[in-house]
C-alpha cells in the first residue's frame, strides 16, 4: 500500500515541475494541421495571452509563435483581421529580438512578416505588399546566418522574382524560377532530418515550387512544366504522413490533381483530365470545410475546372452542371470573402458553365440566370482595386451575349454590349500585361464584329 502511495506521489511530483502551457499544441506549430478553424482561432487567441503574460519566458519568440497561428488562420480563412494581427505579432517579436545577439531569431521574425505580405497579395490582390515582402526578404537574408531563417528569405525572395516574371515570362523563365529553389528546399529537406517541425515548412516549400510552375504551364499551355509541377506536388505529398498532416498532405494532393487536369487538357488526353478530377476528389474527402474553409473552397473550384474540361471534350451537359454545382458550394465561403480574387473568377467560371449548357440545351432561362448573376458580381467589384477581376467579369459577360445571339440568330443589341465589355477587358489585360487572356478577349471581339452567327438548333 505504502509502495503504491510513494508511486503516486513520484508520478505527481513529476507533473507539478512540468512548466504551463497555453494552448492545445503547447506551443508546438506542427500540431497546427490537427485543429480544425475554430480550435485554431482559440489557439492564437491563447498564444496572445501567453505572449502578453508578465511572467513569459522570452517573450519574442512568443510574438513570434503566436504569429504563425495567426497567420495559419489567416491563410484558412481570408480574414483580414488574422493577417494583421499575424504581421502586427512578427513585427513586434522582430522590434524584440536583437540583431546582434539573435540573428537568426530576428530574420526568421522579418521572414515571417515577408510570408505574412505575400499571403496579403494572394488573397487581396495588392501587388504592392509583392514588392515589401521582396525588401523584408533581402534584410532578413543579410542578417540570417543559416538554417532555417537563411532558407526561408531564399524561399520568399524566389517566390516574389517568379510572381512578378510569371505574368509576360516564356518557358525559360519559368525552369530558371523552378531551379532558383533548389538550394532552400534542399536546405530545408536537411534540417528536417534533425527536426520535425522543419519537414512540413520543406513541404510548403516545394509546394510553393510547384504552384508557380503549374500557373505558369497553364498560361503558356506547356506539357512540360505541368508535368514538373505535378511531380513536385507528389514528392511533396510522399514525404509527409497523412495522421499528423493532414492539411498539408490535402494540399498536395489538390495541386497535384490541379495540374493533372491542365495537363490532360494540354495534351489533349481525357484520361488524364479524369484522373484529375478523382484525384480533387478523393482530397476532398480528407479535407472538410471545417478544417480550412478557404482549401475547401479552392478544391471545389478545381473540381469544377477539371469538370469543365470533361464537358468541353465530350460535349456532355451533365458534366457542366456538376461543374456549378462546385462553384456554388465555393460560393458557400466565397461570398463571406468579398475581396479576394478567387470571388470574381468562381463567377465568372460559373456563368461560362451555364452558358455552354444553354448552348446545347438552347434553355435561355439558364442564359438568364448566369447574366443575372454576373452582373451582381459586377455591381460588387471595383476597377481599381482589382482589374484583372473586373476585366475578367466582362470578359465572361461578353461571352454569355455571344451565347445568346449564336442560340436565338437575333441581336437584339446584345452583339453592341459584348464590343462595349470585351474592349474595356481588352485595355485592362494589355495594361496588365496578360498577353493569353488579351489573344482570348480579341479573338471573342473578332467573332462578336463579324456579323450575325447562323441559328442554332437545341441538342
Amino acid at each position: 500500500m505504502f509502495e503504491l502511495g510513494r508511486e503516486f506521489m513520484r508520478l505527481f511530483a513529476g507533473e507539478r515541475v512540468k512548466p504551463f502551457a497555453d494552448g492545445l499544441t503547447g506551443g508546438d506549430a506542427t500540431l497546427l494541421e490537427l485543429l480544425d478553424l475554430q480550435l485554431l482561432r482559440q489557439e492564437a487567441k491563447a498564444a496572445d495571452v501567453a505572449a502578453g503574460r508578465i511572467s513569459a519566458q522570452d517573450k519574442a519568440q512568443r510574438r513570434l509563435d503566436a504569429a504563425v497561428v495567426w497567420r495559419e488562420v489567416a491563410r484558412r480563412s481570408g480574414d483580414a483581421v488574422a493577417l494583421r494581427k499575424a504581421a502586427a505579432a512578427a513585427e513586434t517579436a522582430c522590434a524584440a529580438f536583437d540583431p546582434a545577439r539573435r540573428p537568426d531569431a530576428w530574420a526568421r521574425a522579418r521572414c515571417e512578416q515577408g510570408f505574412s505580405g505575400l499571403l496579403g497579395a494572394e488573397l487581396f490582390g495588392d501587388p504592392g505588399l509583392d514588392a515589401a515582402a521582396a525588401a523584408t526578404f533581402r534584410e532578413a537574408r543579410n542578417v540570417a546566418r543559416g538554417g532555417l531563417a537563411a532558407a526561408l528569405a531564399d524561399v520568399g525572395l524566389a517566390l516574389v522574382e517568379a510572381r512578378g516574371e510569371m505574368a509576360t515570362g516564356g518557358a525559360d523563365l519559368a525552369w530558371a524560377a523552378m531551379a532558383r529553389f533548389n538550394a532552400p528546399i534542399a536546405a530545408l529537406d536537411a534540417l528536417s532530418r534533425r527536426s520535425s517541425s522543419a519537414r512540413p515548412i520543406a513541404a510548403e516549400a516545394r509546394l510553393i515550387r510547384a504552384d508557380l510552375i503549374c500557373g505558369w504551364g497553364a498560361r503558356l499551355k506547356d506539357e512540360a512544366l505541368l508535368r514538373a509541377a505535378i511531380d513536385d506536388a507528389r514528392a511533396a505529398a510522399d514525404r509527409l504522413d497523412l495522421a499528423y498532416e493532414p492539411l498539408t498532405w490535402a494540399r498536395a494532393e489538390i495541386l497535384r490533381g490541379q495540374a493533372l487536369a491542365l495537363w490532360g487538357e494540354a495534351a489533349g488526353d481525357i484520361d488524364a483530365v479524369a484522373a484529375g478530377a478523382t484525384c480533387l476528389a478523393g482530397a476532398l474527402d480528407n479535407l472538410t470545410r471545417d478544417h480550412s474553409p478557404l482549401d475547401w473552397a479552392r478544391t471545389q473550384i478545381a473540381l469544377a475546372q477539371a469538370l469543365q474540361a470533361l464537358g468541353e471534350a465530350s460535349s456532355d451537359e451533365r458534366a457542366y452542371e456538376q461543374a456549378v454545382t462546385c462553384y456554388d458550394r465555393a460560393n458557400l465561403v466565397l461570398k463571406d470573402a468579398p475581396a479576394t480574387p478567387l470571388r470574381g473568377q468562381a463567377a465568372g467560371e460559373r456563368a461560362m458553365c451555364l452558358a455552354r449548357s444553354a448552348e446545347l440545351t438552347g434553355d435561355l432561362g439558364v442564359l438568364d440566370a448566369a447574366e443575372a448573376a454576373l452582373k451582381i458580381e459586377l455591381a460588387g467589384l471595383q476597377p481599381r482595386r482589382d482589374p484583372v477581376a473586373w476585366a475578367l467579369v466582362q470578359l465572361h459577360l461578353a461571352r454569355l451575349y455571344e451565347a445568346r445571339v449564336d442560340i436565338t440568330g437575333k441581336d437584339r443589341g446584345e452583339r453592341a454590349a459584348g464590343v462595349l465589355a470585351l474592349d474595356a477587358a481588352l485595355d485592362v489585360f494589355g495594361e496588365q500585361g496578360l498577353r493569353s487572356l488579351s489573344i482570348m478577349a480579341g479573338d471573342a471581339l473578332a467573332r462578336l464584329r463579324a456579323g450575325p452567327a447562323p441559328k442554332r438548333t437545341a441538342v
